[in-house]
């Protein structure tokens, strides 16, 4: 059993890992599932699957600018609007309940599968 739980962690790490340097995002999408999946509360899956994407994010954007798919420049004007988010974003976590949070969370699923078909 705990073999099988290894390799499920992997697998759902490497899958998040290569949706989120593939398409900029979207290993939490892949990430919170397999987190509910592996026993955690609905709000530890949102948190730890933030804690586990940060570095993801730091490391393809690293790449992204060493290469030159990216400047700098673009980036800044979001950043301050992105932090704010940020912030507000962890204050309200722990303030949804399950139910609310699983709505939000499948709304953007769904809002993200609509955008990416048109």
């Amino acid at each position: 059993m705990e073999r099988k739980k290894k390799i499920f962690t992997a697998l759902g790490g490497l899958g998040a890992g290569i949706a989120n340097g593939l398409l900029g995002a979207g290993g939490g999408m892949l990430l919170v599932p397999l987190l509910r999946k592996s026993g955690l509360e609905e709000t530890r899956a949102h948190a730890t699957s933030v804690a586990v994407i940060f570095p993801l994010c730091l490391l393809s954007a690293f790449l992204y600018l060493f290469r030159g798919d990216v400047a700098l420049s673009d980036a800044l004007p979001w950043l301050p609007w992105m932090l704010g988010g940020s912030l507000l974003g962890a204050w309200l976590l722990p303030r949804c309940s399950s139910r609310w949070l699983r709505r939000i969370f499948g709304l953007l699923m769904l809002w993200a599968a609509v955008r990416m078909l048109l």
